[in-house]
């Protein structure tokens, strides 16, 4: 950046809003390397008084112009180059100029240091990259021994040169070490050098010596380092009233406690200065950190650090400090209170694709039907693929479900044939490894309705049970059973079975108690209607045709309790996931089962190079991206990698070893990966190395346009069957139960629209029946559209979502529905385009005008169309459980096929169910 000088000391504050909605505070102080002993010390000393003055929380870090710590540098993307001169230390800028040819080197595979160096060719060699910066064009020459990665953040330097110092307007050249007068723009180069001429060897210098001395804790008294002995190093060491140096070789830390005053910090940052001016001492950077807010760096240096506790600070400083920047026209609000994200998940994925469900059976997997691809068990491993249209391709997820007791042979073949289902697809899909009690968002809503038994069906849960002479608790329907129920919405429920006690119990939650032909529904304290509303449709899957007795909290009958062995305690707190965290990015390595890894301060897409593998670590999730550069045999490493990294834990923050893992391949990452960034699907559609594709930028001045690929078929997978492979493989094109896949709906339904979907017509001939927000926006339908699919959904639900025979009498015999649902334009069988031909039948109702007319109890009418659930006309002033109540008698009659006494008359379980047929409840 122009606005730093050699000859002077600057103070820069980063605020940053956290999730939590609490602030950090990173103060770094600059000092350029011309500037004098006494602003070197003024900048020190104010760099405290600022920390004081916002509360004391601020981690405070010493940067000396050439060796600028990598957070510091991605606060001013791609570079800084300081210029000569200086404001108050009498400095002179240098004065505007012809230009002046410089030479300078580049260093840096993540962020980039700059720095000018004599022109001459005695600077070049082999391990670096250097920028000549001539009149009429820019040459990067690369060193032999330099990597990819760092000619690509090099060419940054090069964009950024041209942008500043040309207007954007000069030529760019790329000169190889060691390829000669190959061409003429390396001829040029070395012209300028007087020629070419072998270069010869680097030879150390005091900048790439390193140390590896031991780390010394000291104890600052009276402005005086002393030494502290100790064995090991613990946080007990610390006393809250004194103040201590951590010497590191190339970090010395200095750590102030809580009750020091701000002479003795001052004090403490004066004998840290004077520890790194000592002889044979490597550059090295002062960080100073306040109890409570050590950085991760400073805690993993201890063998011990305790859980961290809240830290009582003061917020008093922060308003003076926010009035005096904003006298001085500095834009305060990031100075401000932040209010923490209280966002509900979203899924960020469109819920509206297709479903495939596996078995894994040993070394085989059976796929399952339709009716059971949402009911998993604890004791067995799953493998599931979900299609969904992306921006301008079919997109797909695949990935793994480890049920709790399942066992670990079947994890490793369910793990196995996932990556040979990845493979086959060229490695296209997004791949995710899950383990139950830790599903993410995006499993929920594909499965919308998802039920987990206790036990397990695979031979492998089978004979361990056998081998270790457990009871087999596999569920029989007709068994002792209990289901907690949770989730959002009938878009995202989940029914668990849990031990059949009352501790098993919880006050913010509802509950589904059978055994044998009694059925009870157990609502808490702590739940809400919605909440209710969720046990009546899980209900419906679990024991349909049942009546269910209700009990609330507090007025159980006792055979309610005898079932459960009698009261006892039980909690009322929600059962939290990890929340989400604030994401950071790591570059990896892996090497002889090794993971080292370094984190990309204020990262952004152009951050992810095509020949690494990164990590995105949000806390509760962990996202491998792989680049498509990336050789096959680190590819095959990628599940590997996330499994270490949540084992290493580099941000000591505590990460459940079976937090769900995704494996991202570039170019196909999913919405909800990339809503993590400013996101452009046109970088990744470059071919080349990162070099090559940067390079094509800087010379063109644009990203070139790619023809965007293909559409891919969805490919389905049988595992063991009779049908040949080959019939299998193109069952994405048949009628098949077992793929087709109506969203939202029930097994029964989902069987019945089977026989007449065309999986490639799904949004015409059968619209999905839960419409919700979709991402990415591309792939979000026009209120037109949605306008038609929720007629559609209205036709379907109505007449054809019929339940088996004992339950027809729950059907109304009485209703209009939408022409506007097209046929499908295939060839159909006569049962097909029997049904076809039902559809084609059926009339739709318009709107019955909303008028001031009141019902006979005083209730406002509105239309069916407006009160069902999936309207897109709602209405927003009801009692969302009774929708049916603001009909009017004539349209509840045409829609119930009874009036409304009769209706009331009936129990309350065949209410409901009456009340979903017709999306009422």
């Amino acid at each position: 950046m122009e606005n730093f000088f050699t000859g002077d000391s600057y103070v820069i504050l980063k605020t940053t809003a956290l999730k939590s909605g609490a602030l950090r505070h990173d103060i770094h102080y600059w000092l350029g390397k011309d500037t004098s002993q006494d602003e070197a010390g003024t900048a020190a000393i104010k760099t405290v008084e600022l920390d004081a003055a916002l509360g004391g929380r601020a981690v405070q870090y010493r940067e000396v112009q050439g060796h600028e710590t990598e957070k510091f540098l991605s606060y001013f993307k791609p570079c800084i180059i300081p210029q000569e001169g200086g404001i108050s230390s009498g400095f002179k800028h240098a004065e505007a100029e012809e230009h002046k040819t410089r030479l300078y080197v580049c260093k840096g595979k993540h962020v980039v240091h700059v720095k000018e160096v004599p022109f001459a060719r005695s600077s070049l060699n082999h391990d670096d990259i250097f920028i000549l910066d001539t009149k009429s064009k820019i040459f990067q020459f690369n060193g032999s021994n330099s990597s990819i990665q760092e000619r690509a953040k090099a060419l940054e330097v090069v964009q950024y040169i041209k942008d500043t110092y040309h207007d954007g307007k000069c030529e760019v050249a790329a000169v190889e070490d060691g390829k000669l007068m190959a061409d003429a723009e390396s001829g040029e180069f070395w012209g300028f050098f007087g020629g070419f001429a072998p270069l010869p060897r680097k030879t150390a210098n005091d900048e790439d010596k390193t140390t590896d001395a031991p780390t010394r804790l000291f104890c600052v008294e009276k402005g005086q380092a002393e030494p502290v002995e100790a064995d090991s190093l613990t946080r007990e060491l610390l006393e809250t009233n004194k103040c201590y140096l951590l010497d590191c070789g190339l970090e010395v830390f200095v750590w102030m406690g809580r009750n020091t005053s701000l002479d003795e910090r001052k004090s403490a940052s004066g004998a840290a200065d004077e520890l790194v001016r000592g002889l044979d001492r490597p550059k090295s950077h002062i960080i100073r950190v306040i109890e409570g807010f050590e950085t991760v760096m400073f805690r993993s240096k201890f063998t011990s650090w305790p859980q961290s506790t809240d830290v009582a600070v003061s917020e008093d400083g922060r308003g003076k400090v926010a009035a005096l920047l904003k006298r001085q026209g500095v834009n305060v609000k990031g100075l401000l209170k932040a209010a923490p994200a209280k966002e509900e998940p979203q899924p960020y994925i469109d819920c509206t694709g297709n479903l495939q469900v596996w078995r894994v059976n040993g070394q085989e997997k059976t796929l399952l039907p339709a009716s059971d691809q949402s009911k998993f068990y604890s004791g067995d491993c799953f493998i599931f693929q979900y299609s969904y249209p992306g921006e301008d391709k079919e997109e797909y997820l695949i990935g793994t479900w480890f049920g709790k007791k399942s066992v670990e042979g079947e994890r490793g073949s369910a793990v196995s044939q996932t990556s040979k289902m990845i493979e086959s697809l060229k490695f296209l899909p997004a791949q995710a490894r899950i383990y139950e009690g830790n599903e993410p968002i995006q499993f929920f809503s594909i499965f919308q309705s998802f039920i987990v038994f206790k036990g397990g069906l695979s031979d492998g849960y089978k004979n361990y049970i056998a081998e270790k002479e457990l009871p087999d608790e596999t569920y029989t329907e007709d068994g002792l059973a209990l289901f907690r129920v949770q989730g959002s919405g009938p878009e995202n429920m989940q029914a668990i079975q849990v031990e059949p006690v009352a501790s098993s119990l919880n006050s913010s939650y509802c509950y589904i108690l059978h055994s044998g032909s009694s059925v009870f529904t157990w609502s808490g304290n702590l739940t809400t209607t919605e909440d209710q509303e969720l046990v009546e449709r899980q209900l419906d899957l679990i024991k349909p045709n049942m009546q269910s007795k209700p009990q609330k909290e507090g007025t159980e009958s006792e055979q309610f309790w005898d079932l459960l062995g009698g009261k006892s305690e039980y909690p009322g707190q929600k059962i939290g996931r990890g929340a989400e965290g604030d994401p950071h990015l790591f570059s990896c390595t892996f090497s002889k089962g090794e993971l080292k890894v370094t984190e990309i301060y204020n990262f952004s897409q152009d951050d992810l190079m095509t020949e690494d593998i990164f990590v995105l670590d949000c806390h509760s999730d962990i996202f491998v991206w792989v680049g498509q550069q990336v050789d096959s045999k680190n590819r095959m490493h990628a599940l590997t990698i996330g499994e270490k990294f949540l084992e290493c834990d580099f941000l000591l923050e505590k990460l459940s070893r079976e937090s769900p893992i995704y494996i991202v391949t570039e170019g196909s990452e999913p919405p909800f990966f990339t809503r993590f960034f400013t996101w452009d699907s046109a970088k990744f559609a470059m071919h080349g190395n990162s070099f090559q594709r940067k390079l094509a930028i800087v010379k063109n001045g644009a990203t070139p346009t790619q023809d965007k690929p293909k559409r891919r078929t969805p490919v389905s997978y049988g595992g063991r069957s009779t049908v040949p492979e080959k019939s299998q493989r193109s069952r994405s094109m048949s009628f098949s139960p077992d793929r087709v896949r109506v969203r939202g709906r029930s097994p029964a339904f989902n069987a019945l629209a089977a026989n007449f979907e065309n999986p490639n017509a799904r949004n015409l001939s059968t619209p999905p029946p839960v419409v919700r927000k979709l991402y990415p926006k591309s792939v979000t339908p026009d209120s037109a559209t949605l306008a038609s699919r929720s007629k559609a959904i209205s036709a379907l639900t109505a007449t054809f979502e019929k339940p088996a025979p004992a339950r027809e009498s729950l059907i109304p015999r009485s209703v209009k529905v939408s022409p506007e649902v097209p046929k499908p334009k295939v060839e159909t069988n006569s049962k097909e385009k029997s049904m076809s031909s039902r559809i084609e039948a059926l009339t739709i109702q318009e709107d019955v005008k909303e008028g001031d007319a009141e019902d006979e109890e005083g209730l406002p009418i509105y239309p069916y169309e407006r009160l069902k659930i999936l309207s897109t006309d709602p209405v927003t002033e009801i009692d969302v459980t009774k929708r049916e109540t603001y009909l009017s008698s004539e349209e509840f009659r045409e829609k119930f096929g009874m009036t409304k006494d009769a209706f009331y008359k009936l129990p309350k379980w065949r209410q409901n169910k009456l009340k979903m047929a017709l999306q009422l409840f």
